[in-house]
């Protein structure tokens, strides 16, 4: 409803960040938002583009690989990729857990909040160690 001018409004301001305690789950609803994001815009047009290279033929496929190998700026991007997938999965499953009604204590969740992301970098660097080392 629209406030009469020159007239006080009595309603209470919406708190800002600044009042706000920062935690880690904070950090990972940001996280999920960002890397959800980030899947969407990066990785769906990648998977793509991955794809028609493999139907294309050789040559597409090819030049697709020289892409991903380009100073090692391909290895950074699906570095980016999988951690994205693996902290999107594991905040996934977190909130999962919470929408079945268990993890609200404060201990239980701050602990899985900070458990999110380390997760995420473990199986991001298992899975790309598992990767370079698969031929040795």
């Amino acid at each position: 409803m629209a406030q009469a001018p020159g007239k006080a409004s009595n309603r209470p301001l919406s708190p800002h960040l600044q009042v706000y305690k920062w935690g880690p789950a904070m950090l990972v609803s940001i996280l999920h938002r960002a890397t959800g994001d980030g899947m969407a815009l990066v990785g769906m047009p990648l998977l793509v583009w991955w794809l028609y290279s493999i139907s294309a033929g050789p040559e597409s496929y090819e030049y697709f690989l020289s892409w991903m190998n380009f100073y090692y700026l391909g290895y950074i991007v699906l570095v980016g990729m999988s951690f994205s997938f693996f902290e999107h999965m594991f905040s996934g499953l977190r909130h999962f857990v919470m929408d079945a009604g268990a993890g609200y204590e404060l201990k239980a969740n701050k602990m899985w909040s900070a458990a999110v992301p380390l997760l995420a970098v473990l199986a991001t660097a298992a899975m790309w160690l598992y990767i370079a080392f698969k031929n040795f």
